[in-house]
């Protein structure tokens, strides 16, 4: 199958874009590329979305018991201040990054969320990514894709490791495998700027401007201020949408 036969399926199929249900359950969410820019994706064999860890209680297990004597004051009493999660400072970050002001803001801010991303929460997976993208740094892609693909088998669920994947396959113009991968980051990460830009300017390289257009809108609703990118969509929208009289 040719690169261009390939990418076919990846084009839209008019998907409506609804907000995405409660994970867990019945309701669980669709994987992304059922859903929103999930049109653009077909669905990968294997790749489901992952399910957040259920809460004390929620899958039928008993909650844990308080201490003895514990009154109902005494449990709902407000916890002591905390260090936020990663999720939480993740959150706060993207919020930051979509209302920053000009370009210099954003690109430092975007700087804060690449650098999160890049925590894995192994310390074995962590010391092998850098030495994937000092690989990748010095064009030693056969050692970085090694690397990469021992990474994504020791921690499937990091977003990073297949988005620093599908970037190795763009630069190997393996593009229907780079698809691939960011179909992962996104079922991980929807808000992956990067790899929504990167599904987008893959589909407008293989002339699929519509498709193009819209991955490179949703990067742009996370990093506004992204330069590149808005180039890009000032360029694709008229071609695709057709120029005011």
């Amino acid at each position: 199958m040719t690169i261009g036969a390939a990418l076919a399926a990846f084009l839209p199929v008019a998907v409506p874009v609804a907000a995405a249900p409660d994970p867990g359950g019945p309701g669980a969410p669709l994987p992304f590329f059922r859903r929103g820019l999930g049109d653009i994706v077909p669905p990968l064999p294997g790749l489901q979305a992952r399910p957040g860890r259920p809460l004390p209680g929620s899958d039928g297990a008993p909650d844990r018991p308080g201490p003895p004597g514990a009154d109902a004051a005494e449990v709902t009493a407000p916890k002591p201040d905390r260090a936020p999660t990663r999720a939480e400072a993740l959150d706060k970050l993207l919020g930051r990054l979509a209302r920053a002001q000009d370009e210099a803001e954003a690109h430092a801010v975007a700087g804060m969320v690449e650098r999160l991303w890049m925590e894995s929460g192994s310390d074995t997976a962590d010391l092998l990514m850098t030495r994937a993208v000092a690989a990748m740094n010095g064009d030693r892609r056969d050692v970085a894709a090694a690397l990469l693909d021992k990474i994504i088998d020791l921690a499937p669920g990091w977003a990073e490791a297949w988005n620093k994947r599908a970037t190795l396959r763009f630069l190997e113009n393996d593009d229907t495998g780079s698809m691939e991968d960011i179909s992962h980051v996104l079922v991980l990460e929807p808000r992956h700027f990067g790899a929504l830009s990167g599904m987008g300017f893959i589909l407008e390289r293989h002339g699929e401007d519509a498709a193009a257009l819209k991955a490179l809108r949703r990067a742009l609703a996370v990093y506004p201020q992204d330069g590149d990118v808005r180039k890009a969509v000032d360029k694709l929208a008229p071609t695709v949408e057709g120029q005011d009289l």
